[in-house]
């Protein structure tokens, strides 16, 4: 039996866990605040991420949708960067690189993550678990010119 974790990132950790959300929270005393707040959920919204058994797929979109996804035995890094404000609101930015197409250009990072630590923890186990699954390996290479 599979279990597939699905999230989003998150507006209340944005809130809570930001410098950015806490001056959002003082604006809400003069109004502009929930705007901002508005702003954000909606943006929060429009990205969710899955992560099953083989891949990480990736739900963008409100009204035009796209769907993309990560092999995960592609996955070469999992990167998680909090501040000491994110610590205390227990949310981190999960950073991920990887071989597949998705990630060509730039690292998909997921900003505002609840239990990011648990998560990332959980990806890595996945992520080794679909390399044995396909008997495959990561392997760098790297140019040295001389």
């Amino acid at each position: 039996m599979t279990h597939n974790d699905i999230f989003r990132s998150s507006t209340w950790g944005w809130l809570r866990g930001t410098l950015a959300g806490w001056a959002t929270l003082l604006l809400c005393l003069v109004g502009i605040g929930l705007l901002i707040v508005l702003v954000k959920w909606i943006e929060n919204l429009a990205a969710t991420y899955e992560v099953g058994e083989d891949r990480l797929i990736i739900r963008r979109g409100i009204f035009i949708k796209s769907i993309d996804e990560i092999e995960l035995y592609r996955v070469k890094d999992i990167r998680l960067d909090f501040s000491l404000i994110n610590q205390w609101a227990g949310i981190g930015t999960l950073t991920v690189t990887s071989s597949d197409e998705t990630t060509r250009q730039a690292p998909l990072v997921i900003p505002h993550v609840e239990h990011a630590e648990g998560r990332r923890e959980e990806l890595r186990r996945l992520v080794d678990a679909a390399r044995q699954k396909r008997r495959v390996r990561e392997i760098d290479m790297a140019h040295e010119d001389y």
